[in-house]
């Protein structure tokens, strides 16, 4: 579960409006970058609800709200998980109160429990020393002993103001969303439980309206293995740039395009109900289980229309 702390020290400069707002919506990026791999799992955690923020001394979230082009962004940022106060992501009962982090001598509370929670910070990039994937912290520790005093150690936490920042993290982001993925499949005994917690595993898929039926009429020995299927397609099309692979997505198992003497029999009605080829297609154990979709190339995805035994078998 990434859990994105707000650096509200970030948030305090007397910035012009228009500046502001524009590194809000950097920030939004990189939020909702982090969330396009892991929907389900993205909680914001901040020391006020989200529609509580201040942007800028004397700037309410609201002023980036109602400025041109914001709408859908923040109507993608409201939905999301989030918490506060920053110790809610704590442990229970723990406060962490011994405990203070500094960033060029500014006191960080987000940026320090992002570091004791393993989360990642995230900042308006207002001022040039937030526009990093990674930041430096001075943290001093009260010592327990009789001598009393205190231990200072600089720390590295993971961080995010831009979109391009996101990159850095992908590889722990897809991590965490990787094993919460495969515990989910592995509970599931019907194709039907598949289907309802398709949104939620593999948010970057698409599907027809008759997958549905497939997916209904799946064998419990299938379920798992389309699962996990349905796993590495999604990891193909999160890194997928369609101008830098315009045939398609690294794939993370064995995909390709069907016999042409075979592709008559893979015409399914799409979402907006005409007849597609959807020959590309890969394979699920115990055979002869197979799955067949198309590539989308304008949203960078693909959309599934067959999941069950293969085709004319």
């Amino acid at each position: 579960m990434p859990q994105l702390f707000l650096n509200e020290t970030s948030c305090e400069t007397t910035a012009d409006p228009e500046r502001v707002n524009h590194a809000m919506t950097d920030m939004v990026r990189a939020v909702l970058a982090v969330a396009r791999e892991d929907r389900a799992g993205t909680l914001l955690v901040a020391r006020l609800p989200v529609n509580a923020w201040h942007l800028a001394q004397g700037h309410a979230i609201q002023k980036w709200i109602g400025s041109p082009g914001t709408r859908d962004l923040w109507q993608r940022l409201a939905i999301l998980q989030s918490k506060w106060p920053h110790r809610a992501a704590f442990p229970e009962g723990e406060t962490h109160s011994d405990v203070e982090y500094r960033h060029d001598g500014d006191a960080v509370e987000g940026l320090g429990a992002a570091h004791l929670a393993g989360g990642l910070g995230i900042s308006l990039p207002v001022e040039p020393r937030w526009d990093a994937d990674r930041l430096t912290l001075v943290r001093e520790e009260l010592l327990d002993s009789a001598e009393g005093g205190s231990a200072v150690t600089e720390v590295e936490v993971g961080h995010a103001a831009r979109r391009e920042h996101v990159a850095t993290h992908l590889p722990w982001i897809q991590r965490g969303a990787n094993t919460v993925r495969q515990k989910a499949v592995e509970g599931l005994r019907s194709g039907t439980e598949l289907w309802e917690r398709c949104p939620e595993l593999f948010p970057l898929l698409q599907f027809t309206p008759l997958a549905e039926q497939h997916f209904a009429e799946l064998t419990e020995a299938w379920v798992r293995p389309v699962g996990e299927r349905l796993g590495e397609l999604q990891d193909a099309v999160s890194g997928w740039d369609p101008e830098r692979q315009p045939i398609a997505p690294q794939w993370r198992s064995y995909v390709r395009t069907e016999f042409e003497m075979r592709r008559k029999l893979c015409w399914f009605p799409d979402t907006d109900g005409e007849n597609r080829l959807f020959d590309w297609h890969c394979d699920f154990l115990p055979k002869p289980g197979r799955m067949h979709f198309r590539l989308v190339h304008e949203e960078r995805t693909l959309r599934i229309a067959y999941v069950g035994r293969k085709l004319g078998v």
